[in-house]
């Protein structure tokens, strides 16, 4: 059973900045829109990935943590794909594929295998902050932060960039009890091995 984790944030608050201290050779990035990682380290990078490039890499399983950047765009840009399709029931089938993705990391991978969306966030009319999808109709099919049992808000202040790991009540940030503070430094790869010491998973090692 693999661990699908939400990083919720948005743009330019620190989502794609916290793979820096990854080691390049132990995680696999699908960079849905193809922009370039705000850092000079080299990294192993599928650009402009899909769906397809995504479960064919995870298939193969020679990495045990993975990163989907953007991962919002999954869903923006099969809409604007299927733009001329008039009805509702392509929107059912975007959740659906988005849902499938994380469906198949928790039942089809390995115990030690995990995954991180970076995925933009909106305001509800409630105003919560919640992860970004592409309209009301989705929203009915799918509450995105209901498939992870991992959220984390990437927020920025005077004091630089970070995580917040619980809710306020005014977001959907939520982690296991005691598996992190409620502010972190915005590291992934810190966060990677809190998570894999805290399930006993073992380290990130080939």
């Amino acid at each position: 059973m693999g661990i699908p984790v939400l990083i919720l944030g948005e743009s330019g608050s620190g989502k794609s900045a916290s793979l820096r201290n990854f080691e390049p050779e132990k995680v696999g990035i699908f960079n849905v829109a193809g922009k370039p990682l705000p850092f000079r380290k080299k990294m192993l990078v599928v650009n402009n990935a899909r769906y397809d490039d995504i479960y064919r890499s995870l298939a193969k399983g020679k990495l045990k943590s993975y990163v989907i950047d953007d991962s919002q765009y999954l869903m923006a840009f099969e809409e604007l794909d299927r733009a001329k399709e008039t009805g509702y029931t392509k929107f059912t089938e975007m959740a659906l594929n988005f849902s499938g993705l994380v469906r198949y990391i928790i039942n089809m991978l390995p115990a030690d295998t995990i995954v991180y969306f970076l995925h933009h966030v909106e305001t509800s009319e409630t105003g919560k902050v919640k992860a970004k999808t592409v309209g009301k109709m989705i929203d009915s099919k799918l509450t995105l932060e209901g498939l992870f049992s991992i959220v984390l808000l990437c927020e920025t202040s005077s004091d630089g960039h970070h995580f917040i790991t619980q809710s306020d009540g005014y977001t959907t940030a939520k982690s296991p009890m005691e598996m992190f503070e409620l502010e972190i430094d915005n590291d992934l790869a810190m966060v990677d091995a809190t998570i894999r010491e805290y399930w006993n998973l073992g380290g990130n090692e080939e």
